[in-house]
């Protein structure tokens, strides 16, 4: 098989959470650009419009709806008018993710559950129902946002997020588990787990302990916008069909510290 098939998506379609800002947007921009339909969702739809009008560019449709991934029910409606309108799911990012910054004694119960709930209830959610689709397809990519901060602990100079490191350590171990549930129906389940990239999300961090992290990071630079691009396209493609189960850094080498 020639090299560009590996990576073409002409005529797959994706789901990407949280596709409207930040990772999610390069994400939905990587795919968009190897020929796929994309479906962008979240809270705040009007970033998804947004997103999805710039994507149209490349000749692929798009579709922007509101989800809250938290509400089982906004999850059955985006599953639904997906397959009505695209016919299948052939890949699915589940990178919607929300983050609270709390010494670990102090973290408040309502923020930690917020913070689990998105991160590790939603992504669990979404999977076992676009998983179902998948099921009867014999075949799909589910790519789930993990992160470094839940690959260890973390010195709180960098990062105290005890709730955040604790949801994408869930993450990572959901993956590998449900790789192996999974895989009896021809479904690859992998994981990207990014270090720093400078986006709404983590912007207040960086700016406070930029220098800290960059003491950490051996290529000492933050990611920049298209260097999350070439992971999410490998683990979409054929091209990942013989790994399942695979946690894929991307951060600059922190955690070969």
């Amino acid at each position: 098989m020639h090299i560009n098939e590996l990576f073409d998506l002409k005529g797959k379609t994706a789901i990407v959470t949280g596709g409207g800002r930040g990772l999610g947007e390069q994400i939905s921009l990587a795919l968009a650009e190897s020929g796929a339909n994309i479906v962008i969702c979240s809270r705040k739809v009007e970033a998804c419009e947004e997103t999805a009008e710039k994507l149209k560019e490349y000749g692929v449709e798009t579709l922007p709806l509101a989800c809250d991934v938290t509400k089982q029910e906004d999850i059955e409606s985006v599953v639904r008018q997906t397959v009505e309108r695209f016919g299948t799911i052939d890949i699915l990012f589940n990178n919607s993710g929300a983050t609270w910054g709390a010494p670990a004694l102090e973290m408040p119960l309502e923020a930690w559950k917020k913070v689990i709930d998105v991160n590790v209830t939603g992504t669990f959610l979404m999977a076992q129902a676009v998983g179902k689709v998948m099921a009867k397809q014999r075949s799909g990519k589910i790519i789930n946002l993990a992160s470094v901060a839940g690959l260890g602990g973390a010195d709180p100079k960098v990062m105290d997020a005890i709730g955040y490191s604790a949801s994408k350590g869930a993450v990572i171990t959901f993956t590998k588990d449900l790789a192996v549930k999974l895989a009896p129906y021809n479904i690859n389940v992998n994981a990207i787990a990014p270090g720093f990239f400078p986006t709404k999300m983590s912007k207040g961090l960086i700016e406070y302990n930029g220098e800290q992290i960059l003491k950490r990071t051996p290529l000492n630079r933050f990611g920049a916008e298209h260097e999350l691009k070439g992971a999410a396209l490998f683990l979409a493609a054929k091209a990942s069909d013989y790994v399942t189960g695979h946690i894929l850094t991307v951060d600059g080498g922190m955690s070969a510290m």
